[in-house]
């Protein structure tokens, strides 16, 4: 059990049976009374949001999750298989259960799959992916649009802005945090 003293950002709580994660956090105390607990949570298996306050007397239980190291397989219309490095075990989740993290998915890549009571919920990528770009426009060295940088399309149909000396056919690395280019990649 957690006392509402332990809350913070990013922690896991369940409330009426659904895992919840804090997004934000605010701890004030007035003058007199009770300390306050102010909380924007995340419903982790509808995404849904909320904002709640709560007073240092209140209890929340831990969620039942669990982690597992599974690899991505492939998709197949709106769902995406995973198998389980251990048991071979498959699942699958939905374009919307995995939201931008599709973006960054490409075969066999290893990936922790969250779990809430044996239930695939989310997914956590590594934080950095290398991936090909299979679409990128020539750059006009007299393009006086005041930025130095250039859309490019990558493997899994991701678009991002990137400096102009990219190429097709290249391997670049990207945040999987901002989807942001941090590098190109040299094989």
């Amino acid at each position: 059990m957690y006392s509402a003293s332990d809350l913070r950002k990013g922690l896991k709580v369940q409330i009426d049976g659904e895992p919840y994660i804090i997004t934000e956090f605010e701890f004030s105390k007035p003058g007199k009374g009770q300390a306050l607990y102010r909380t924007k949570m995340r419903n982790m298996i509808t995404g849904n949001q909320f904002t709640q306050t709560y007073r240092s007397n209140d209890k929340f239980e831990k969620p039942d999750l669990e982690e597992r190291t599974m690899q991505f397989l492939y998709s197949q219309d709106n769902e995406y298989h995973f198998m389980d490095t251990t048991s071979y075990e498959q699942i699958f989740l939905t374009r919307e259960q995995l939201g931008d993290n599709v973006n960054f998915l490409v075969d066999n890549m290893e990936v922790q799959v969250l779990f809430f009571d044996n239930r695939p919920i989310d997914i956590s990528l590594p934080i950095f992916v290398n991936l090909e770009v299979t679409r990128a426009d020539p750059w006009v060295k007299g393009d006086t649009s005041g930025t130095d940088t250039k859309p490019v399309t990558v493997e899994t149909g991701y678009q991002l802005q990137v400096p102009p000396f990219i190429n097709k056919g290249e391997k670049i690395q990207i945040d999987t945090r901002t989807g942001e280019y941090i590098t190109r990649v040299k094989e």
